[in-house]
């Protein structure tokens, strides 16, 4: 690669908000005509539930390696000149953005289907962890994205069982135990 690639990718502490326009700034170029941006925020109902904020954690290290493989993915299906993301951990009130994502190319469809891409990828696999505090109770919440990858990656194969991640891990169902520890998983060392 004759140039090295425009990353900015921050996860950022408690109480820290995001600044739109300086991910806007960094994605920025004179030769490019197309910036898509996307901006996730906090709204004020779920399910007729009156949200007061939510809460977001993660495993820092692994949610930054993972976008910045979202990134790579990103740009080998697409010509991109500059992609900017940012989330933000701890409460997030109403109103105001949890995750921003910035994509600029020298045409716009590129640059808004990274985009699309982009945030469909950060909500399916990223480390990060999201809770819904209500009026009158809270909760943590599963991306509508996560449980289709995981449908997607876990469907029954005949004669096996249910199959994930490929060939190298098996669930199996043990129906003689009852309780959390019913599924198990074996690790096909063979592959490895």
């Amino acid at each position: 690669m004759a140039e090295e690639e425009r990353n900015l990718i921050e996860i950022l502490e408690e109480n820290i908000p995001i600044d739109i326009s300086k991910y806007i700034n960094y994605v920025q170029s004179p030769h490019c005509g197309a910036i898509a941006t996307f901006a996730g925020t906090t709204r004020d109902t779920f399910d007729g539930k009156t949200v007061l904020e939510l809460r977001y954690e993660a495993y820092v290290p692994m949610a930054i390696r993972c976008i910045k493989s979202i990134c790579s993915s990103a740009r080998s299906s697409w010509n991109l000149s500059s992609i900017a993301v940012a989330h933000r951990l701890g409460p997030v009130p109403v109103g105001e953005t949890s995750v921003f994502i910035a994509t600029s190319a020298v045409h716009r469809a590129d640059a808004l289907d990274a985009c699309k891409f982009m945030i469909d990828e950060v909500k399916a696999s990223v480390p990060i962890w999201k809770k819904e505090v209500y009026t009158n109770g809270e909760v943590w919440k599963e991306n509508s994205e996560f449980l289709e990858r995981r449908d997607e990656l876990c469907k029954p194969v005949a004669d096996q069982g249910t199959v994930c991640c490929g060939e190298k891990v098996m669930v199996e169902t043990r129906r003689e135990k009852r309780g959390c520890c019913a599924g198990k998983v074996k690790v096909n060392l063979a592959d490895s």
